[in-house]
């Protein structure tokens, strides 16, 4: 059984499919994330750094509207479009995450949604 997961406090998505899905075993599958703007659905900052702080604003409205926070991810993947963006973006990362730093993988892709220059999906668990 699964069931979907929505915040009004992120971006609508922009295709077929939920912003998060929880399973029965409690697990909550967050789909990628990306600068939108929750309100009017224009991609916000023109950098990566700006970009991945507010991908990661919509990712805590997610967790939050199912009652879990960023001390609950477990794994994340961050799709960048320039892998050059890296150590930018982990400035930006750091900050969300305390001392039990999810899994991640950084995978370097030929183009995002909307020209998005940063995507954030998550895995998220209850402690």
């Amino acid at each position: 059984m699964a069931e979907a997961i929505r915040s009004d406090k992120a971006p609508a998505p922009i295709g077929p499919y939920s912003q998060a899905i929880r399973t029965a075993g409690f697990e909550l599958f967050c789909s990628g994330m990306i600068a939108l703007d929750p309100e009017s659905g224009e991609l916000v900052g023109s950098d990566a750094a700006a970009q991945a702080d507010q991908a990661l604003k919509n990712l805590g409205a997610v967790l939050g509207a199912a009652h879990l926070s960023y001390a609950n991810v477990v794994k994340t993947t961050v799709f960048l479009l320039d892998m050059a963006d890296f150590g930018a973006v982990n400035a930006v990362y750091a900050k969300y995450f305390d001392a039990n730093k999810p899994a991640r993988s950084t995978v370097a892709v030929a183009g995002l949604p909307k020209g998005a220059r940063v995507e954030i999906d998550a895995i998220a668990v209850p402690i």
